[in-house]
C-alpha cells in the first residue's frame, strides 16, 4: 500500500492526471453489511479507501493522504463512525482510540507496526495483510477475509503497476509479489489501486491477469520493460519520503 494503511504525500508520484474531483465516490452497500467509499485526492492521483461494518459503527482509513484529513475526517464524523485505524498520526490526533498502521519493513514510525499474516478488524470484517513488495521494501495489499477485495497500493493498478526504479524498487520482486501473491486470489476478486491516472475506479484479479500489459509479460520482459522506463524523478520525493516516515506520529500543523 505502500508500506501499510499508509499516509500519502500529495505530488509524490507528480504525474497528471484527469481531475475527478476529491469528494467521496459512493459505491452500493454491500448486502452483508459493509460500507466501501472510494475517495480521490487530483493531484497525486490517490485513492483513499474508508471501509467501516455498518451496524459496528467501526472503521478503518486505506491510503489517507496528508492534505485531505480533514475531508476524511469529516466523511468520518458525518457516517457516525468509530475510527479505529488509519495510516497518519494526523487522523489518529482527532479520533480517540484510533490506532496508526504501517509496514513493520517500512521503517517508518506509527502505533502499530504490521507484516505478512497480520489481521486488522473492525466489526465483524477483517483485513488479511499480503507482504506485496517491489515499488517499496514495505508495500503491503489487504484482503477482506472473504477475498471479495484486495487493496493492491502501488504494486498492482488498473492495467499497470508500481514504478520500481526508486525507494528500495526491484522490478522481479514486483513481479514475484503480484504473480504469487495477489493473482492467486479468485479471479473475481475486486481489486482497488492506490492510484489511477485514467479515472479507472476498480478492476479483478481476473481482468488484471489477462488484461495488464506488463505483468502478463514473462518475468524477464517484465523486468527489461521497467527497467527501461525512463521516468521522471517524482516531484515532491525528498518532501514526501520523510514525511511518510514520521507518518504514523505526525500531528497537526498550526
Amino acid at each position: 500500500m505502500g508500506p501499510g494503511l499508509l499516509l500519502r504525500v500529495r505530488g509524490l508520484l507528480g504525474v497528471p492526471g484527469l481531475r475527478l474531483g476529491s469528494g467521496a465516490r459512493a459505491f452500493s452497500e454491500r448486502g452483508n453489511g459493509l460500507l466501501l467509499r472510494q475517495l480521490f485526492e487530483p493531484q497525486s492521483c490517490t485513492y483513499t479507501y474508508l471501509l467501516a461494518d455498518q451496524a459496528a459503527r467501526e472503521a478503518l482509513l486505506i491510503d489517507p493522504v496528508l492534505e485531505t484529513a480533514s475531508r476524511d475526517a469529516q466523511l468520518v464524523r458525518e457516517l457516525g463512525l468509530r475510527l479505529l485505524y488509519a495510516g497518519t498520526g494526523v487522523l489518529r490526533s482527532l479520533f480517540p482510540g484510533c490506532k496508526s498502521v504501517i509496514s513493520r519493513l517500512s521503517g517508518a514510525k506509527a502505533d502499530l507496526l504490521i507484516e505478512e499474516g497480520d489481521v486488522l478488524t473492525f466489526g465483524r470484517f477483517a483485513l488479511e495483510t499480503l507482504a506485496s513488495p517491489g515499488h517499496t521494501d514495505g508495500c503491503l495489499t489487504f484482503v477482506l477475509s472473504d477475498h471479495s477485495a484486495a487493496f493492491t497500493g502501488d504494486a498492482l493498478l488498473i492495467r499497470g503497476c508500481g514504478r520500481t526504479d526508486f525507494q528500495q524498487g526491484c522490478a522481479k520482486t514486483l513481479y514475484h509479489s503480484v504473480h504469487q501473491k495477489i493473482f492467486t486470489l479468485p479471479g473475481d476478486c475486486l481489486i482497488y489501486p492506490a492510484h489511477d491516472y485514467l479515472g479507472q475506479t476498480v478492476s479483478t484479479v481476473e481482468e488484471e491477469r489477462t488484461l495488464n500489459p506488463r505483468l502478463t509479460l514473462s518475468c524477464q520482459d517484465f523486468v527489461r520493460v521497467m527497467n527501461n522506463l525512463n521516468l521522471p524523478r517524482p516531484q515532491q520525493m525528498d518532501v514526501a519520503i520523510p514525511a511518510n516516515m514520521r507518518c504514523g506520529v505526525q500531528e497537526p500543523s498550526g
